[in-house]
């Protein structure tokens, strides 16, 4: 291991650099992107890039972005971030609160918002690029900055890969990633092995047969079916998965009919489900499918219901070893009071589909972003759950110290890799 994890010489951001990107924060955040839509800010990234002596490729897997900077012979690091916002209205109040628009992809109007925190990683990484590129006396290697879309519907690494983004740049050494989170601003949270839950989304279309409202017997009712249905699904994790194991699974969207005295021909689903093996995910999706047929049959229904996959997460398995080296750098960074061990999360990610498309290890951390001190009256008075947190319309992390915290804990991570000069 090195003997200088002080990251060979790389200084913390300074008070300019924060100054500056605190005003690129402020930006992205009042102007989301929606996922696979982010050509303004791959377009900022790009530019930072450029201005800080990478060679940049753009237009990958659609709006994807890669900065390389090679710098002598040496191991090849992979930084994350990504970059896309959700189809939500935000209610945090802030005076750069998004007050954007558009169309999702399901072709519906939307208000959009950066509801979980991906415009903090990408200024994260911008200001890693550049203290980086400032400092190429103090180490060798090749930095690979990888400005990922469209994280939130899973599209945007498998869209990446599938570009040939494997043959097209060097492989790297180790894959690095880190997430925003609901933990106290400037603590870091680490898991070895699962970090999180494999995601899995679908949609799901119920044929009824439609009639009008005063003649229910000659309908097949849709809305009814998928009532029960929705009741139904949540027996498959109180009654088919073990107490041992652990599941998820939410019916987000329910969608049926036009007016109050007509009774449908269909009705729409959308559900989630987060499960941490791959045998309970197998369960409980083989679970879903079985409820939703058979309450199509037991309510006469004249054809049987579509599938159709929305999105598909792995699991976020970080490298044992890899782990081990990262954390030991943060710990002499920032102490191990500020470094702890948490526990694997339900949220999902599409991180790990790098470290798998090259077969070398990745590792995936989480920086808090609540204000320590509202973090710990919550605490005290037993409302931590109450806080705001990701993909919540009032959830934004307090730029101080977050932003500065997250550029020191991707220096730490990739020193730890980098050769020293």
């Amino acid at each position: 291991m090195q003997k200088d994890p002080a990251l060979h010489g790389l200084p913390d951001p300074s008070p300019a650099l924060l100054a500056e990107l605190v005003g690129v924060y402020r930006d992205l955040h009042a102007n989301p992107e929606l996922s696979m839509q982010e050509k303004r800010t791959a377009g900022i990234a790009a530019t930072w890039l450029r201005r800080c002596g990478y060679d940049v490729t753009e237009g990958i897997g659609g709006t994807g972005v890669v900065g390389l900077l090679r710098n002598g012979d040496g191991p090849t690091v992979l930084m994350r971030a990504d970059m896309d916002a959700l189809p939500i209205k935000e209610s945090t109040g802030l005076d750069y609160a998004s007050d954007r628009t558009g169309t999702d992809r399901f072709g519906q109007a939307t208000s959009i918002a950066h509801a979980c925190g991906h415009d903090m990683h990408v200024v994260w990484l911008m200001g890693a690029t550049q203290i980086l590129a400032d400092n190429r006396s103090a180490w060798r290697g090749t930095v690979m900055a990888v400005f990922q879309p469209g994280e939130e519907t899973g599209q945007g690494a498998r869209a990446m890969i599938e570009d040939g983004m494997v043959k097209r740049f060097p492989k790297p050494d180790v894959c690095l990633g880190q997430h925003v989170m609901p933990l106290p601003a400037g603590e870091i949270g680490w898991r070895a092995g699962t970090m999180l839950s494999a995601g899995d989304s679908w949609e799901v279309t119920l044929f009824g047969r439609g009639a009008h409202g005063s003649m229910p017997q000659k309908s097949v009712d849709p809305v009814v079916m998928a009532a029960a249905a929705v009741m139904r699904l949540q027996t498959v994790v109180s009654r088919e998965v073990a107490m041992t194991d652990s599941a998820v699974v939410t019916v987000g969207t329910m969608q049926a009919g036009t007016n109050e005295n007509i009774i449908p021909d269909r009705a729409l689903l959308r559900l989630n489900v987060r499960t941490f093996k791959d045998e309970v995910r197998a369960r409980v999706l083989g679970a879903i499918k079985r409820v939703l047929e058979a309450e199509a049959a037991a309510s006469g229904a004249p054809k049987p219901p579509a599938f159709s996959v929305l999105s598909e997460f792995p699991l976020t398995r970080n490298d044992a070893a890899a782990t081990r080296k990262i954390v030991a750098a943060l710990e002499q960074r920032f102490g191990s009071a500020r470094v702890r061990e948490v526990g694997p999360a339900t949220a999902s990610e599409d991180f790990g589909l790098f470290g798998t498309a090259w077969n070398v290890p990745s590792v995936f951390w989480v920086v808090g972003g609540i204000d320590p001190e509202t973090y710990r009256t919550a605490e005290k008075a037993g409302k931590v759950d109450e806080l705001p947190a990701n993909h919540a319309p009032n959830f934004a992390p307090v730029i101080d110290p977050t932003l500065g915290t997250g550029i020191a804990t991707m220096l730490a991570a990739a020193g730890a890799w980098l050769q020293p000069a």
